[in-house]
């Protein structure tokens, strides 16, 4: 029994992979969604009793759970997440596979690897550090078998939550500029959801050595970000102008914008090359992974059925 916890981004894709190979799965989240040939549970999983039973029987418990993107909500909801899913694959002797990003690692001097140091340089990066370092303690002490995936920014049908994601699309598909920040002629790794699950997917089912640390997962090939997202637009069939929003206009917006104020705090990672070298996750793992222009239309695809539908809706 595959369980996972939060069906987003990651864990949508992850749950359609797990389901594509024949294995039984358990989704757990908040809504009463139906999923063909899964088990659906519904619950909080902030209550340790109620996590407790939704991993009944499991053999591998996926944490793909996030809150609010806010380091106020990271603070107080995700050590406790993290506690109770722990917990629960513990007593189940299941192997928890848990989804991270690459907040605590810092500002990178070179293309991030497996053996990068962990050095955070922002509240969301401090918090992300410590809970990596509860969940490795964890598995030191025999709690509970772990292993995690390390994310860089995500893309993908499905992915609303990201620099690639909703806002982008709402404006490029009526016509508006794409609004980016950061050096855009700088050289970036973005990773596609579907590739992320898939890896997770890997991880969940690796041998044992392959537990009790953090695999960074794979990404596209590093492109600049203005070429990046230049290439969606090709795909997205929209010409749309690609704009730069300087600094101190982003600190004026998030006087109205909460979700820019959180953002801020992150522009390092757009003001220099922020590569992530992959290599070893595929050699370790086989891991081929999606081409660039595949990945780029069907997000393309998605996005137009979705944000064009939701445009003539409005």
């Amino acid at each position: 029994m595959h369980v996972v916890f939060g069906a987003g981004q990651v864990g949508s894709p992850l749950i359609e992979q797990l389901l594509a190979t024949g294995r039984p799965v358990r989704i757990v989240r908040r809504r009463a969604v139906p999923v063909r040939g899964a088990e659906v549970v519904t619950g909080d999983a902030m209550d340790a009793a109620f996590c407790e039973e939704a991993a009944r029987g499991a053999t591998t418990v996926f944490h793909c759970l996030n809150t609010e993107y806010s380091a106020g909500a990271w603070s107080t909801a995700l050590p406790k997440l993290q506690a109770n899913l722990v917990r629960a694959a513990g007593k189940q002797g299941a192997r928890l596979v848990v989804l991270e990003n690459l907040y605590m690692l810092g500002h990178p001097t070179g293309p991030l690897d497996d053996d990068s140091p962990i050095a955070p340089l922002s509240k969301k990066g401090r918090i992300r550090a410590e809970l990596s370092e509860a969940l490795f303690d964890a598995h030191r002490r025999g709690a509970v078998q772990v292993v995690a995936g390390r994310a860089a920014h995500l893309f993908g049908p499905g992915v609303t939550q990201s620099i690639i994601g909703e806002g982008l699309y709402e404006r490029v598909l009526r016509g508006k500029s794409a609004q980016l920040f950061g050096d855009l002629e700088t050289r970036h790794s973005f990773a596609y959801a579907p590739d992320v699950a898939a890896a997770l997917l890997r991880l969940g089912t690796a041998e044992e050595s392959a537990c009790g640390r953090a695999h960074l997962l794979p990404v596209m090939p590093a492109l600049p970000t203005r070429e990046f997202v230049a290439r969606l637009l090709q795909h997205l069939q929209c010409e749309a102008p690609i704009t730069r929003v300087p600094k101190p206009m982003l600190r004026v917006v998030s006087l109205f914008t909460p979700i820019v104020r959180e953002l801020i705090e992150m522009h390092y990672e757009w003001e220099r090359e922020y590569v992530v070298d992959d290599s070893g996750f595929r050699a370790r793992f086989g891991f081929t992974g999606t081409p660039l222009d595949e990945a780029l239309d069907a997000t393309a695809r998605w996005a137009r059925s979705h944000y064009t539908t939701a445009a003539r809706a409005a």
